[in-house]
């Protein structure tokens, strides 16, 4: 397969035309014309891109990439890093943000819910925020065991004094998704879980009866980018292999 092959491939599929993202979609360091070997992962940092030039991969796809809106434009220090392992292993980096997050199939937000049994009924902001029932209602205790376990990692968890004992309506938005938190308690959901806290998600969660879960930003969106890439080894044959940078955030 060649790599403007995979690009518009994988654009086509989650039409990323159709996204307005702070992030370009798709090729964005390009290396050698022919792929076969692939190493997908949530971001491109040092350790991921060391792993690709030492095993002789020929792309990196990834859920977090490079040259985002405002981002320093100057090429250096660990920028010039990363895109040095790049160039000199002749390595293409393909990110792909917002419309993997979104994608009705492979996205973070409904692989998310499939990990936690959550049966997806609608969306509170369309298209960043779903919302749904569990299979089973949980206790808040219950329900951040569970979350630990299929995440691998212990949520944050906040509550309203008066929030509901049993969980069964949810609402998510995976990654820096807590913005969206008081959307979700106009909705009506029991809880609300995000990857991100910030200083004011708590007070939102305290009043608004709420139960708040912060799952971690790169836990929440393993998924979509590993999915994306078992995609690519059914559809074109591809050697592709998911590569897990451990990050407690």
């Amino acid at each position: 397969m060649y790599n403007s092959e995979l690009e518009n491939q994988v654009n086509q599929l989650l039409k990323s035309s159709s996204c307005s993202d702070s992030m370009q979609n798709g090729l964005q360091v390009e290396g050698r014309r022919k792929i076969e070997k692939v190493i997908t992962g949530v971001t491109a940092c040092y350790d991921l891109l060391y792993e690709a030039a030492y095993t002789n991969t020929d792309a990196v796809v990834v859920h977090h990439g490079y040259f985002w809106e405002k981002e320093c434009p100057f090429i250096k220090g660990m920028k010039k890093q990363r895109l040095k392992i790049l160039l000199e292993n002749d390595i293409n980096l393909f990110a792909w943000h917002l419309p993997l997050d979104i994608h009705p199939t492979l996205g973070n937000n409904v692989k998310l819910a499939e990990l936690l049994d959550i049966k997806i009924k609608g969306e509170v902001v369309k298209p960043y925020v779903l919302w749904g029932e569990l299979r089973q209602p949980l206790d808040a205790y219950s329900l951040k065991q569970k979350i630990s376990m299929i995440l691998g990692r212990e949520p944050l968890h906040c509550f309203a004094a008066n929030a509901p004992a049993l969980i069964k309506c949810l609402a998510w938005c995976s990654g820096r998704g807590q913005m969206f938190i008081d959307a979700a308690a106009t909705f009506g959901v029991d809880a609300f879980i995000s990857g991100e806290v910030s200083e004011q998600t708590i007070h939102s969660t305290r009043e608004q009866r709420l139960h708040f879960f912060a799952a971690g930003h790169h836990a929440t969106e393993r998924a979509g980018v590993k999915a994306l890439g078992e995609w690519l080894a059914k559809q074109y044959n591809l050697n592709v292999r998911f590569v897990d940078i451990e990050n407690p955030v």
